[in-house]
């Protein structure tokens, strides 16, 4: 099985930082995530998914 790339913390941080109005490119660096993830599927689906949840 594939190992997670990102940590749980990081899935909740970041649309979390967005609604507080940070940009992408601010929590990514951040982060140490790249800007191409970030516009991709995952960072989408992490804030479709997230829901609420708390780290």
């Amino acid at each position: 099985m594939k190992a997670a790339r990102f940590t749980e913390s990081q899935i909740v941080a970041i649309p979390e930082q967005q609604d507080s109005g940070q940009t992408i490119a601010q929590s990514t660096r951040e982060h140490g995530i790249s800007e191409a993830t970030a516009t991709a599927d995952p960072f989408y689906n992490w804030r479709a998914n997230q829901g609420g949840r708390q780290v």
